[in-house]
């Protein structure tokens, strides 16, 4: 396995756990502050838009390469 590969590896795990734990952040956030259903769904919404954001990103950096 050479660096790139190992790379490439690792920034897809360390990003998923990084997910997840901001995820569980917002989650503690909401539950600590009492933001309600409400609140809590604004609050993942923004959250998911960032990550889909992200993704798409990618998404297109690939295809734009072939």
């Amino acid at each position: 396995m050479n660096e790139a590969v190992f790379s490439q590896i690792a920034m897809l795990v360390f990003l998923t756990g990084l997910i997840a734990w901001m995820g569980f952040i917002v989650w503690d956030l909401a539950k600590k502050s009492q933001a309600g259903k409400f609140g809590t769904i604004a609050l993942f919404t923004v959250l998911g838009a960032g990550v889909v954001g992200f993704i798409v990103k990618t998404v297109l950096v690939e295809v734009m390469q072939i």
